[in-house]
């Protein structure tokens, strides 16, 4: 009786070897074509997905037909009944199949890397599908856009930090294009993760198009897809896609920017230069800039305290990374208000916005954060409000330096220019909780209470979980003496010492002295560092004037934020015939009215 094969001579017998062998190089040259040749015909990502699905998912079927089936002159048999016939598959061919599979896959793998890096250098309008959807786009007079985050596909969650900072880039490229409306981050990125239809979007953030696609980090390369899509019927006017090494990123994100430009017959403006003083010649140390960037966007004191961290990688990989200075510049400013660290704190943003202007006097971000640290920092106004106009020069949609400008002119008391102002951020970024903050701050300077109000409530719904997105609610409620309904705010105020203090002046409005009483006195008791000024604006509501004045000086001593807006302030209003006032006006340097 003869001995009964092994079962790893019985899979050798049975050709499961050869099987996966040729199965495997044969999938390998599959997933080639999907990845190198159907981008070539813009056929979606999901189907080359779904094709890797299939190949990964038809490996052990194919291997289980091996074993279960035999090739044999006389065609398809079971293995059983081939083998009690006699009848056995020379398997000779398996070979070529290898052998060819192999040639074609490493072809397609050169060709692919040699299209990648110079297959973009046509020009958008050849790539452009002909149809009246593309006539709409372009021709059209509303020349607007939207960058949705961009999908990180590289299977890490950790690049997350990746595609989302190459998202603001391009948003940053974008706003050098002339005459093009660029929605700011805050609001393009509340769709990140959300599944609307292009319709729904274009609507929310009254755009004609949007840029999207997905980003794929792997080694030192980087495949980005874009797709310019019409928002109106969510049809694709082209979709490109970029392979190349980390370096040429920036290289990258100017060709997309020229691809837009000349769909929607707009002008990208000094690009070249503004793409060469943002730039890093550095990968890892763009690579330590957009870490910092991701955890600074997450705005609270501990991910400020990151970002600073790896600010100080980048700088020390690339001493001449304006960009990198300039944001550190503004993250030390809010650590210093934050922390209470303003003393040591405020001298080094000086130092390092200073510095960003140096080295790249043409880049909006330097000359904007500069303009930040001389006017709401040193408390030089001119000198801050020349920096952030120079900023605006340089980048018109640029929301952060429009919403600097707005805030600084209402500050000097300019109101009819600070809401025009603001309400320019608020269209470069409609669904950002900044912008959408100072607008409400502005018209209720302006006394516009009904539209402060229509803000504040926009706040609550954008953000409901905000520190004092009840604030303009409350203030609004005060000034028109409705003391029911500034109670029902400061009670869905989130923020336990901005409550304390809203509950202040609803218990006072509403004429229950004990309630308020109880309220001011927790809070200067109990609350943290840097309400100084709002302890002021109760005493003056209260119309206890010695107390007003004695809290104004504690917040002007502190560099009290809020003491920019005593010139402007309605609660202040009690106040404005002391002479105490016009002299603290004088000291902290305000314009004063006659």
């Amino acid at each position: 009786m003869s001995e009964k094969p092994s079962f790893f001579a019985e899979l050798k017998r049975r050709n499961v070897y050869k099987v996966a062998v040729a199965y495997a190089v044969v999938a390998w040259l599959l997933m080639q074509v999907a990845s190198q040749i159907f981008p070539f015909f813009e056929i979606p990502n999901w189907i080359v997905r779904l094709v890797i699905l299939l190949l990964v998912i038809g490996f052990p079927v194919a291997l289980i037909i091996a074993w279960a089936f035999e090739a044999t002159p006389e065609g398809i048999k079971r293995t059983e009944a081939a083998d009690a016939a006699g009848q056995r598959s020379r398997g000779g061919a398996w070979i070529y199949v290898v052998l060819i599979g192999v040639a074609l896959s490493v072809a397609l793998f050169f060709v692919g890397r040699y299209t990648a890096g110079h297959g973009t250098a046509r020009s958008a309008s050849e790539e452009l599908r002909p149809g009246k959807h593309n006539e709409v786009a372009i021709a059209g007079p509303d020349k607007s856009i939207a960058v949705l985050p961009l999908i990180n596909e590289s299977g890490d969650p950790k690049d997350e930090y990746f595609s989302d900072g190459l998202s603001e880039e391009l948003i940053a490229a974008l706003a050098q294009i002339s005459g093009l409306k660029v929605i700011g981050r805050s609001s393009s990125f509340r769709f990140k993760e959300r599944h609307e239809d292009p319709k729904a979007i274009g609507q929310k953030l009254g755009v004609s198009t949007l840029l999207e696609g997905t980003v794929r980090k792997q080694d030192d390369r980087v495949r980005i897809v874009a797709e310019l899509v019409n928002a109106g019927d969510g049809i694709a006017l082209w979709t490109r896609t970029f392979d190349r090494e980390l370096r040429d990123i920036f290289t990258v994100q100017q060709e997309i920017a020229r691809a837009v430009a000349e769909s929607l017959k707009v002008t990208l403006l000094g690009s070249n230069e503004k793409s060469a003083q943002m730039a890093s010649n550095s990968v890892q140390a763009h690579n330590a800039y957009l870490q910092a960037h991701f955890h600074f966007q997450r705005r609270n004191l501990e991910d400020y305290r990151k970002a600073i961290t790896y600010f100080d990688q980048a700088i020390q990989l690339d001493p001449n990374y304006a960009l990198a200075y300039a944001e550190r510049a503004e993250v030390w400013t809010m650590i210093g208000d934050l922390a209470g660290e303003r003393a040591t704190a405020y001298p080094k943003a000086r130092s390092d916005a200073e510095k960003a202007v140096e080295i790249a006097p043409a880049l909006a971000e330097a000359h904007a954060a500069l303009g930040w640290v001389r006017f709401f920092g040193e408390w030089k106004f001119a000198e801050g409000l020349s920096e952030l106009k120079r900023a605006k020069e340089l980048s018109p949609a640029n929301p952060t330096a429009n919403d600097l400008l707005a805030r600084v002119i209402v500050y000097l008391g300019h109101i009819d220019e600070a809401e025009r102002q603001a309400r320019e951020a608020v269209e470069l970024d409609p669904l950002s909780v900044a912008t959408q903050f100072n607008l409400a701050r502005v018209l209720l300077y302006a006394g516009k209470l009904e539209e402060a109000d229509a803000a504040g409530r926009k706040i609550a719904e954008l953000q409901p979980s905000s520190s004092s997105s009840h604030r303009w609610q409350v203030f609004v409620a005060v000034e028109r003496g409705d003391g029911d309904t500034a109670l029902r705010e400061a009670q869905l105020e989130p923020d336990g010492d901005f409550r304390r203090f809203e509950l202040a002046l609803a218990h006072y409005v509403r004429g229950d002295r004990k309630a308020a009483d109880a309220a001011l006195a927790e809070l200067v008791t109990t609350g943290r560092k840097g309400l100084d000024y709002q302890i002021a604006q109760a005493y003056a509501v209260r119309g206890e004037r010695d107390k007003a004045f004695e809290w104004l000086q504690i917040a002007f001593d502190n560099h009290d934020g809020g003491t920019l807006s005593l010139a402007v302030d309605p609660l202040l209003r009690g106040l404005r015939d002391d002479p105490r006032y016009k002299n603290l006006v004088v000291k902290v340097g305000l314009p004063t009215t006659s």
